[in-house]
């Protein structure tokens, strides 16, 4: 892989300025936000529905999705874009009914939601474990794939000196408060479009190239839908008697039309509908802005797999087609998430500064969003809680800036050695199952906590440890206990000498039985549990421009599902 020339150190060099000297600008400019701790946690009041949808994005996207999303892409293809595609839909649904509740009920963390409608008992367990789960699992993870994404791309080359720097630019945004995160993270997403677009239209122009079309993005796309039509299908066929195991494999990651019946949904609506890294961004915003730039945050989503996946395709077919031999496999070892630094090799000089940035912002975005959420956290629901009751605004901004300071100092440690193994695992995997055995309980929790009155505090609790229990049986225990055929799932061959039942199904399954353990312990209890929020229907009205906003959503959306059915 080329190195880096002095214009790519200067493209990276003025994106670094112009990020940094913004933020210092809105900080500066708003100082006053001091005396406010709402005001520094939430920037309330202050983030634009644009600020507010780019920020979402900004947030969402980083190195796991560039290196994994890219991988999946070039092992199932366009399949892998449901994530990105149903997350457009899940934001509809949380901007028209999960945030009017929040909002409403004057909602600033998600440990304050299930306090306010549960106990100060669920609250407290769910506070200690997002804190935990931020920090051991998203932040480092975050800052090992950044390091590890950015070294590659500079010849392999300065990974701990890397993670140094992405900790400390990160730092230095996310000490200025969610109003300075919030509007860096504007420049932060164009960044990370533009150096996306830019390694995509590399991508597509290395194929047409490959086949002799010459420079041609658009003969590389055809291209790709000439060469590989199995990569261009949303919907899996369920593997029959003959299937192999390649084609098991792609069935076991994105599982057909089953999954459509509940782990879809319930990764999409847990993430950004309970998530306090998420739903953070639009808490402090008025309704109708909060639900502008969600949807806005819904129509850049649906653009992301062109970012994300298409390289990962586009290494596919030239892999396949006797290119890319040692970008796949270096050291005779070949690993699919090697597809898109495979493709950023081949970036000319100054194109390879702007993906270097778009990778960064992605990354410091994220890793910032992160500090942000476990300081929030810790802060508004453990420190002024239970350590310092009295304490004023001044000492509540003191201890969410320290804060930030120990959990990236804390994450450095944990990531300097790789002392979790997340190299091991592949930083994707890591994450989905350290936050997906959680996820059916958690969505359960706040589901039922919002729409259903009988809801009860006993039955939140008994929720998140069934949710848990179950997810672990179903993925790891019940094809041994039950067999591998029964009349909830099948289970598959997983090529490693065991059977597996499809992640998202097993994480349906575990929803279901949840809700039904849920809705059965608050039958027991009052009709109306006293603590139940009040809802009316007019919180759920829209405007004229949300409304359109939707629809336009929605038939992009319907387009794209007939387009690759």
């Amino acid at each position: 892989m080329n190195k880096f020339t002095t214009i790519d150190y200067t493209i990276f060099i003025v994106y670094f300025i112009i990020v940094s000297g913004y933020g210092y600008w809105i900080y500066r400019k708003k100082k006053t936000v001091e005396s406010d701790s709402k005001d520094y946690f939430l920037a309330e009041g202050s983030l634009t529905w644009w600020a507010i949808g780019a920020s979402l994005i900004a947030s969402n996207i980083s190195a796991e999705q560039f290196i994994g999303m890219s991988g999946n892409g070039f092992v199932v293809g366009v399949a892998v874009a449901a994530y990105e595609w149903i997350a457009a839909v899940a934001l509809i649904i949380v901007a028209v009914w999960f945030i009017p509740v929040y909002l409403k009920n004057k909602i600033f963390t998600m440990p304050q939601f299930l306090q306010n409608r549960y106990n100060e008992t669920t609250a407290l367990i769910m506070a200690i474990f997002w804190l935990f789960l931020y920090v051991f699992v998203n932040l480092t993870s975050i800052l090992f794939l950044g390091a590890l994404a950015i070294s590659n791309l500079a010849g392999g080359e300065n990974f701990h000196l890397i993670m140094v720097l992405l900790a400390i630019f990160a730092v230095i945004i996310t000490l200025g408060g969610m109003k300075v995160i919030g509007f860096t993270d504007v420049i932060q997403v164009t960044v990370l479009i533009l150096g996306g677009l830019a390694t995509t239209y590399t991508a597509l122009t290395l194929v047409s190239n490959h086949f002799g079309l010459g420079n041609d993005m658009i003969a590389g796309f055809n291209k790709l839908l000439q060469d590989s039509p199995d990569h261009f299908h949303l919907i899996f066929d369920k593997p029959g008697p003959g299937a192999t195991q390649q084609e098991i494999n792609k069935y076991l990651m994105v599982p057909g039309i089953a999954m459509y019946f509940g782990g879809m949904w319930i990764v999409n609506l847990n993430y950004w509908g309970c998530n306090q890294y998420i739903t953070q961004r639009a808490l402090g915003a008025d309704l109708h802005t909060a639900r502008t730039g969600i949807l806005f945050a819904g129509i850049l989503k649906l653009m992301m797999p062109i970012i994300v996946m298409l390289p990962g395709i586009a290494a596919y077919v030239l892999y396949k087609n006797g290119a890319l031999q040692e970008e796949m496999a270096p050291g005779g070892h070949f690993n699919a998430d090697n597809a898109y630094s495979a493709i950023l090799g081949f970036l000319p000089t100054g194109m390879k500064g702007l993906s270097l940035a778009a990778l960064t912002a992605a990354i410091v975005a994220s890793l910032a969003g992160k500090a942000n959420s476990i300081s929030t956290i810790f802060t508004l629901d453990i420190y002024q809680k239970y350590i310092n009751k009295g304490a004023d605004e001044k000492k509540l901004i003191w201890v969410g800036k320290i804060t930030i300071v120990a959990a990236m100092l804390f994450s450095i440690f944990l990531t300097w050695d790789d002392l979790l193994g997340i190299g091991g695992e592949g930083g994707f995997t890591f994450i989905q199952k350290y936050t997906g055995f959680i996820s059916p309980g958690v969505f359960a929790m706040f589901f039922l906590g919002m729409f259903w009155k009988r809801t009860t505090g006993t039955a939140a609790i008994a929720g998140l440890f069934t949710g848990f229990i179950l997810s672990v049986v179903f993925n790891n225990y019940a094809p041994t206990w039950f067999g591998n055929e029964t009349f909830l799932y099948t289970a598959y061959p997983n090529g490693k000498g065991g059977f597996e039942i499809p992640f998202l199904i097993c994480m349906g399954l575990a929803f279901m039985f949840t809700m039904i353990v849920m809705i059965l312990l608050s039958l027991a209890g009052p009709k109306v549990n006293p603590k139940a929020f009040e809802l009316d229907t007019t919180m759920f009205k829209v405007s004229n421009s949300t409304l359109a906003l939707i629809v336009l959503t929605m038939l992009l959306v319907t387009a794209l599902y007939v387009r690759f059915w």
